[in-house]
C-alpha cells in the first residue's frame, strides 16, 4: 500500500521526491535528445560515442553516490537507479555503462577503500575515468569463484597473472577492479581484489566481443602478464575479495533490474505509439481489443518489475536485508524485458523485424538481462535458498 498523506490521498510506491524527479527529468531529456539520435549508429558500429561519455561525466551521472568531497553528487542508490532506468528506455548500452560505474566500481571503492584510496580514485571516477569490474573468466561464470587468475605477493607489492573475459566497459576504462586468488590453497577465501590502472606494464585489453545486443557497450577480455601493482592497490583485505564480489553484485543486480525495466518501458512506448498510427481494415490497430490487451499485459508486467526494483533499492538504503528482493528484481525484470520487447516487435508486425524501428534493437538488447550479473537460474537458486533459510 502507498503511504497516506495528510490530505488523505495515497502516495504511490513509485512516487519520487523533488530531487529524484528533477534527476529523472534531466536523465530522460539527455537520453532522448543527446543519446537517442546516435543509438542506431553506435549499435551498428559497436562503439559508444566518446562525446556522450564525456557529457555523462559532466552531468554527474558517473558519480551519483560518490560524496561531494570527492567530486561526486553525494546522491543516493535510488537516484542511480532512476538514471539507469531512464537511459535504458532509450539505449540499454548507455544504461549499463552508468550501471557498472555506479553500482559496482564506485560502490566497491566507497565501501572498502581506505581514506587514501578514496582520495586517489573517487575523484577520477567522478570526473573522467571509467571503471570496469573484472571478475569473470572462461572457467568462472556462474561459478564465479573458480578463478584461475593468480596474485603473488613480494616485498614491493603484488604480481598478477591471468585472463579475464566478458568485462564490461573494458575498451574505455581507466581503472579495473581485478579479482585474483592470492592463496589458491584456501579456495575462494584466497580471492583478493586489486585496482589495476590502464597502462600498467603487462596489462592488455584484448579482443572485443561481437555481441547480439548492447553492442555499443564494450565487452572485452583482459590479459594480465605478470602485472605488478603496489601494496596500496589492494582493495579491502587479503582473501576478502569474495565478500566484495558477493556484496557488490547483490546491489548490482538491482541496477540490472532497473536497466531491464527501463528497456521494457521504452519498448512499450514505441509499441503504443505505433499502434495508434498503424491502420488496418480502415482503423488504427490500437482500436482492436487484441492489441489493447497486449499493451495492458505489457504495462502491468513493467509496473511489477519497477515495484520490485524500487522495493529492493529502498531496503538496501534502509540497511535492511535485501538479497532475496534483489534477486527477485533482477530475475523478474529480465523476464519482463524479453517478453515485452518480443511483444513490441509483434505489434509492429513485419516492420518490427527490420532495423527501421527501434524495437528490433531492444529485443536484442533484452536477452543479456537473463545472463549477466547472475543468470536467471542463479537468481532462482538465491531466492530459493533465502526462502528456505
Amino acid at each position: 500500500m502507498g503511504a497516506m498523506t495528510s490530505m488523505g490521498t495515497v502516495r504511490p510506491l513509485t512516487a519520487l521526491d523533488e530531487d529524484e524527479q528533477m534527476l529523472r527529468d534531466m536523465a530522460a531529456g539527455f537520453s532522448r535528445n543527446e543519446i537517442g539520435p546516435k543509438v542506431r549508429e553506435m549499435d551498428e558500429n559497436g562503439v559508444f560515442d566518446k562525446a556522450l561519455l564525456k557529457q555523462m561525466f559532466d552531468l554527474g551521472l558517473m558519480g551519483i553516490e560518490i560524496p561531494e568531497e570527492y567530486g561526486g553528487q553525494g546522491g543516493t542508490f535510488v537516484q542511480a537507479l532512476i538514471v539507469i532506468e531512464e537511459m535504458a528506455a532509450v539505449d540499454p548500452s548507455a544504461a549499463v555503462i552508468v550501471d557498472v560505474q555506479n553500482t559496482l566500481v564506485n560502490n566497491a571503492v566507497m565501501r572498502w577503500g581506505t581514506d587514501d584510496q578514496k582520495r586517489r580514485w573517487l575523484p577520477r571516477l567522478a570526473a573522467d575515468t571509467l571503471g570496469a569490474y573484472a571478475l569473470s573468466e572462461a572457467s568462472a561464470g556462474s561459478d564465479a569463484f573458480a578463478l584461475e587468475t593468480r596474485a603473488v605477493e613480494d616485498r614491493d607489492g603484488y604480481v598478477i597473472t591471468g585472463r579475464k573475459l566478458w568485462i564490461t566497459n573494458a575498451a574505455e576504462a581507466g581503472l579495473f577492479l581485478v579479482f585474483a586468488n592470492l592463496r589458491p590453497e584456501a579456495g575462494y577465501k584466497g580471492i583478493t581484489c586489486f585496482v589495476v590502472e590502464r597502462g600498467a606494464a603487462g596489462f592488455t585489453v584484448g579482443r572485443k566481443e561481437d555481441k547480439l545486443g548492447i553492442r555499443a557497450s564494450s565487452t572485452c577480455e583482459l590479459i594480465l602478464d605478470e602485472v605488478r601493482v603496489a601494496k596500496g592497490a589492494l582493495l579491502g583485505e587479503p582473501g576478502k575479495g569474495y565478500k566484495i564480489a558477493i556484496e557488490t553484485l547483490n546491489e548490482g543486480r538491482i541496477g540490472i533490474g532497473a536497466q531491464m525495466a527501463g528497456l521494457a518501458r521504452g519498448a512499450l512506448a514505441h509499441a503504443a505509439a505505433y499502434a495508434k498510427e498503424r491502420k488496418q481494415f480502415g482503423r488504427a490497430i490500437a482500436e482492436f481489443q487484441a492489441v489493447q490487451f497486449a499493451l495492458a499485459r505489457m504495462a502491468t508486467d513493467i509496473e511489477t518489475a519497477r515495484l520490485l526494483v524500487l522495493n529492493a533499492a529502498r531496503l538496501r538504503e534502509a540497511g535492511a536485508a535485501f538479497v532475496k528482493e534483489a534477486a527477485m528484481a533482477k530475475y523478474w525484470s529480465s523476464q519482463v524485458a524479453e517478453r515485452v520487447a518480443s511483444e513490441a516487435v509483434e505489434i509492429f508486425g513485419g516492420a518490427g523485424f527490420t532495423r527501421d524501428y527501434p524495437v528490433e534493437k531492444l529485443y536484442r538488447d533484452a536477452k543479456i538481462g537473463r545472463i549477466y550479473e547472475g543468470t536467471s537460474n542463479m537468481q532462482l537458486a538465491t531466492i530459493g535458498r533465502q526462502i528456505l533459510g
